[in-house]
């Protein structure tokens, strides 16, 4: 892109003057409607070293109310912040509905300069690129706006503002010896940049190149082309997204219906003896997990009163408190519901050789939020896709990723609900949610077989675990768990 790019013809000083005054204008207006329409913003500005960026958004926040826009100048990341996936440090910082997100450098920046320095091999850059179109598109299908601009200056050019800012000690901190580096390697970054940007130009998030040598034509194309950009958000805002073909490698699952439940029991003798082993395995491969920095994600989904709780104390009976965490999820708060549905998990997301264990999670998307009219049908239509995307970039930052429906059948169901609403220290687990729930079972039923089929992959399984015996349940946990640990240290080893 770069290297076939055309510069545009810059119009006349009086004209360039209106245009911008225009565009600013019209900025001020735009960000009311975005308001009202709860359209959120995240503006992406890469480009070479010393060629205005920061300037630029200086001169774009101007015209936005300060409540409504946020500026994040992507460094970087901290020891810390590569314990985690590749994306978390950007999808944590996505707008909220009807605000603007600003970044000074962001994903691209880092994937190319890791690309630059030898650090990703073509594999791990194809696989960057992969995660990076598929978190514009999930962003996009779910409503954002994302403008890609890339500030283009030549060599010539990069090295004069680098000379001029050293020269002055007031301005020589804004020069790196990355931006040294980069201009003493122009050419080479031009060809990185170049095959980046052809890599992840797409129709949903295409990049725009602007003239930088310029600051207010620089700021006249961006302004112009952000001012476009919400005008057909705008106008857009209630488009159905096709749904992609799942091509995920999915694992056959059984309907709920077709799972024999009652003669799956266990001793009350050999549950102890079983649990005091697996806990011990369990313990130990905790510690390895950690020295290993293998993440693991474990996911409980279930019917109401099938025990999950129960089951989790057991697992987490074993583990080092300092290295798990259980994440109870809720209904989202308000702050939650203005995001991207997946935000909340990926801002959850454990650190390497960390254990999360979420009760309940991304997958009330394609029930919950499904069944009680919490989001279109195109959205939990398009969910199933966007999951297993999400997991596969669990995958393949190296988590171990498990999943457990905690299955009973209906008159078990009523046998536990009574038995709470009996008995005055378990009230407090029942609620009238959960009666209406039950209502609706067959419903549910069909919506999680459908969960069931569409998610469970080669990478992320589902597991079924029979609850009508609670202790069945939880060993049955405890050995899955137990043995997709082994495995993976194994591959480590």
């Amino acid at each position: 892109m770069l290297k076939n790019w055309i510069r545009p013809a810059k119009p006349a000083k009086d004209e360039l003057k209106n245009r911008l005054k225009a565009a600013q204008a019209k900025l001020e207006t735009q960000q009311m409607l975005l308001k009202d329409k709860k359209l959120p913003v995240l503006v992406l500005i890469e480009g070479w070293g010393a060629a205005g960026k920061g300037s630029i958004i200086g001169q774009i926040i101007k015209h936005i109310d300060p409540r409504f826009f946020k500026v994040f100048s992507m460094n970087a990341p901290t020891q810390e912040e590569r314990r985690k996936p590749f994306l978390t440090r950007f999808f944590e910082k996505i707008p909220e509905a009807g605000k603007f997100t600003l970044m000074d450098s962001g994903w691209m920046d880092e994937v190319t300069k890791e690309r630059l320095h030898g650090v990703l091999t073509d594999e791990m850059y194809a696989q960057r690129v992969d995660s990076v179109k598929r978190f514009e598109r999930q962003l996009t299908d779910n409503g954002y706006l994302v403008l890609k601009f890339f500030f283009h200056i030549s060599q010539k050019e990069q090295s004069q503002r680098i000379s001029a800012l050293v020269e002055h000690k007031d301005t020589a901190w804004r020069v790196s010896r990355g931006d040294v580096w980069q201009n003493h390697h122009y050419e080479r970054c031009m060809d990185v940049f170049d095959r980046y940007m052809e890599d992840t130009n797409t129709p949903s998030a295409p990049w725009y190149i602007i003239d930088a040598k310029g600051k207010k034509f620089a700021e006249l194309q961006v302004m112009e082309t952000l001012c476009t950009g919400i005008d057909t958000a705008l106008q857009n805002d209630s488009l159905a997204v096709p749904l992609l073909q799942n091509v995920f490698p999915l694992v056959k699952m059984p309907k709920l219906s077709q799972v024999p439940l009652k003669d799956k029991t266990l001793s009350e003798q050999v549950y102890k003896e079983e649990l005091k082993k697996l806990q011990a395995q369990l313990g130990r491969l905790h510690n390895r997990l950690y020295r290993k920095r293998v993440p693991v994600v474990i996911v409980y989904e279930g019917w109401d009163a099938a025990g999950k709780g129960g089951n989790i104390k057991r697992l987490t009976g074993a583990l080092d408190p300092r290295g798990f965490e259980v994440l109870p999820i809720a209904s989202p708060s308000p702050q939650e519901k203005a995001r991207h549905y997946l935000w909340r998990f990926w801002t959850n997301l454990p650190k390497d050789g960390h254990i999360a264990i979420f009760d309940r999670s991304w997958y009330g998307r394609v029930m919950v939020e499904r069944l009680e009219g919490f989001c279109s049908e195109n959205d939990w239509q398009r969910a199933y896709y966007e999951m297993n995307e999400f997991e596969q970039e669990l995958h393949n930052w190296g988590a171990v990723v498990l999943k457990f429906w905690v299955q009973i059948d209906k008159d078990t169901q009523l046998e536990r609900f009574t038995d709470r609403q009996n008995t005055p220290s378990k009230q407090w687990k029942l609620t009238d949610e959960d009666w209406r729930n039950r209502e609706k079972w067959d419903v549910y039923e069909a919506a999680v077989d459908e969960m069931l089929q569409k998610t469970s992959t080669t990478y992320a399984p589902w597991h079924i675990l029979e609850s009508v015996d609670k202790r069945y349940a939880r060993i049955k946990a405890l050995k899955i768990v137990v043995a997709a640990l082994e495995k993976a240290l194994s591959a480590e080893a």
